[in-house]
């Protein structure tokens, strides 16, 4: 009896992978799940073995995940060959590391060093597959997409695909602290084991660098943008170099976040001043010495005069002068600087969302070529909706990379089905009006100043110890189509939806479709149930978890919520037309006219452009404003409830453990988002004195307990 059961056993395990290993998202969307049917016929012949016939660590990186790949899919080794001697070969490399792909004379030339060459092709009578590119990463990328056909259940007989990443700095950035704690992060620890570090090299090092390279992401930043100094310290750097080394191999740069003050706190110095000459040279010094250490660094991120941190304004000097000297150290290894325009300060009486545009936008030329200004998707600070950051296209003659945030700070945490890719694309698509009609953000992104300019992307990643990266399944999405949008800011965010929910969850198109329809409508809800109509950092103060509009009392001015939402007897919002903070007047004239006219505004920005009365008629829908809000927070609920009724009647297509996780996440969105409905009504109606439309519930409890909510202890904080 024993024996049959262990028999038992196995014949499930190779017949029901599932059964034998529950799946719990660490494999990513990189879970290559055995092919079925029609399909293992078509492709098990077609990818019968790998020549490989030279090349370095990433051709070899490459050549290991199709093997992974295969196996996983087909069941079967792909034995590595040095010539084509069968049907079924898959050939990769560059013209310098493989003489059959040198001899193809593939038209390679306008694929730069990451794009890559998928071709079928006949060699020697006998058809097989090249991945072909003019350097390794683009094979490595190639390998990926090929893969990524399988997976995705495309035809692999007749390829021709050529690709290219359109910004050439595709960087993550971690927000991780020495000590492993992540701020803004919801999925556990730092991966970075740094006590560990330089001897132990976690396997998940190898993993994490796979999965971007899987999505063209080449940079990332290591440590948090508020910066510590004792990571440019030498014992600090052999932990940094160990971790370069794991990446390396994955077309992947090291970066680190610099801070300003740190000829001071670790150089000795007793001052920071850019311009001084000392200061340049210790900084000249260190660059030089973390080149020793890493050959291949990328260069710095720095956060300076905001929220605290220091930076050339300590000294009168300006942002230009403090990127340029720390550029110029850079320089002769080929680094870059990557200088943040999130800027505000308390002192400074302008409306916050101007601050950053008339801080830098007079700056623009003054920068060395070597020099990105890293811009918010918007002014304030990414929030579940904001206008585009009116500095895109202002700066023509400076080289600018977009910043989105994957990880939610205002968005729910891990625990809020967000799909963030509708909310980019959003952003990316917007017409900036410069220099014409028609010039989107992307395009500003992907138009390089000069040809050597840099181009870029970075977004703030929500990876941590967790098993599952993200802190939930769903928040693998965010990171997945983050680095496909930084290898093309044109992408649709429902495509890259819908190949990861095939990857990730299901091939199944009822399921797919299903999914696809909670992820595509998802951002809309979290906008309805928080920041309706325009308005903005509702959020309770410091943890941003929950809502908080009736923070008024901070000692600084723009971290209080009323200081957006500006509402009393008799309106709401926040007036930045003409007549108000003139915030309009930073973008093109067109679109000033269309933001600061309350009869052409979008209606999803309303209330971020204009201060309006409770008894303003909404073009849309004809309600009065207040009634408009109450509708919209009830719909961000109603959307909410709809997700889990979707996703409870996928309960036999999905996996167990995964399927129990997202419904639990579910039901915390379910609650908070009602927390959220009930809070933000019951102190607008103390401020606006005016009574539910028919039909809209009241909070069930009175203000004070919805004040007295204390999460002190959320994490990320």
């Amino acid at each position: 009896m024993v024996k049959w059961l262990v028999s038992l056993a196995l014949v499930l395990a190779i017949a029901l992978p599932g059964v034998a290993r529950a799946e719990d998202g660490y494999d990513l969307w990189l879970r290559y799940r055995p092919v079925e049917g029609e399909w293992h016929k078509a492709y098990d012949p077609a990818v019968t073995a790998l020549v490989v016939q030279g090349g370095g660590a990433t051709i070899a990186a490459a050549a290991a995940e199709l093997e992974r790949g295969v196996k996983g899919m087909l069941g079967h080794r792909l034995p590595r060959t040095g010539s084509v001697a069968a049907d079924g070969a898959v050939v990769i490399g560059t013209p310098a590391t493989s003489p059959i792909v040198a001899a193809l004379g593939l038209p390679l030339a306008g694929l730069g060093d990451e794009g890559y060459l998928i071709r079928s092709v006949t060699i020697d009578g006998r058809r097989a597959t090249v991945i072909a590119a003019n350097g390794e990463k683009g094979v490595l990328y190639g390998a990926f997409r090929l893969l990524k056909a399988m997976q995705l259940r495309e035809r692999i007989d007749a390829l021709d695909i050529a690709d290219a990443p359109k910004l050439k700095l595709r960087v993550l950035n971690h927000w991780d602290n020495l000590d492993r704690h992540v701020e803004r992060g919801y999925a556990g620890q730092s991966l970075w084991d740094w006590q560990k570090l330089p001897l132990h090299l976690d396997p998940r090092y190898t993993d994490y660098a796979r999965a971007n390279a899987s999505i063209g992401i080449n940079g990332v930043v290591l440590t948090n943008v508020n910066a510590n100094a004792e990571i440019l310290k030498p014992i600090w750097l052999e932990k940094v170099k160990a971790l370069a080394g794991a990446f390396r191999p994955y077309g992947i740069r090291v970066y680190l976040t610099a801070r300003f003050s740190a000829p001071i706190e670790i150089g000795g110095l007793k001052t920071a001043d850019p311009l001084d000459p000392a200061v340049a040279a210790w900084w000249k010094a260190k660059a030089d010495e973390i080149y020793r250490v890493i050959p291949d660094f990328g260069g710095f991120l720095v956060k300076a005069n905001s929220e605290g941190q220091p930076g050339p304004n300590d000294y009168h000097r300006t942002h230009a002068d403090g990127a340029n000297m720390l550029a110029d150290a850079l320089a002769p290894h080929g680094g870059i600087v990557m200088w943040r325009a999130f800027v505000y300060a308390a002192e400074n009486p302008e409306d916050r969302a101007k601050q950053a545009y008339t801080e830098f936008q007079p700056l623009d030329g003054r920068f060395r070529d070597n020099v990105m200004v890293q811009v918010k998707n918007g002014a304030i600070d990414f929030q579940p909706r904001e206008p585009f950051h009116p500095l895109f296209g202002a700066m023509p003659r400076t080289p600018m990379m977009m910043e989105f945030q994957i990880t939610k700070e205002y968005l729910g945490f891990a625990t809020h089905l967000v799909y963030l890719g509708t909310m980019w694309e959003e952003a990316l698509a917007a017409d900036t009006f410069r220099p014409a009609r028609g010039t989107t953000v992307a395009d500003v992104l992907e138009t390089a100043v000069d040809a050597a300019a840099p181009t870029g992307m970075a977004g703030v990643a929500n990876i941590g110890s967790d098993r599952n990266w993200s802190g939930s399944q769903f928040d693998q999405a965010n990171w997945y189509a983050y680095g496909r949008l930084a290898w093309n800011p044109q992408g649709g965010a429902e495509a890259i939806a819908r190949e990861w929910i095939r990857m990730t969850w299901s091939g199944d198109p009822a399921t797919v479709d299903a999914i696809a329809g909670m992820m595509m409508g998802s951002h809309e809800a979290v906008v309805d149930y928080m920041t309706p109509l325009g308005l903005a950092h509702l959020m309770a103060t410091g943890h941003h978890y929950g809502p908080g509009p009736w923070v008024s009392d901070l000692a600084r001015p723009e971290w209080n919520p009323a200081y957006y939402h500006k509402a009393d007897a008799a309106g709401i919002g926040f007036d930045r037309s003409r007549t108000g903070s003139n915030a309009v007047a930073q973008y093109a004239p067109e679109l000033a006219d269309r933001f600061g006219s309350v009869k052409k505004v979008p209606e999803e920005f309303l209330l971020w452009f204009h201060h309006l009365p409770w008894d303003f008629r909404v073009r849309s829908s004809g309600r009065t404003l207040w009634d408009e809000l109450v509708v919209r927070y009830d719909r961000g609920v109603a959307a909410v409830a709809a997700m889990q009724a979707r996703w409870a009647a996928l309960e036999s297509r999905v996996d167990r453990r995964r399927w129990e996780e997202v419904r639990d996440f579910l039901a915390i969105q379910r609650e908070e988002a009602q927390w959220w409905r009930d809070a933000s009504i019951a102190y607008f109606q103390s401020v606006s004195k005016r009574p539910l439309p028919e039909g809209h519930a009241a909070p069930p409890m009175p203000l004070d307990h919805y004040k007295a909510i204390d999460n002190r202890y959320a994490p990320g904080n």
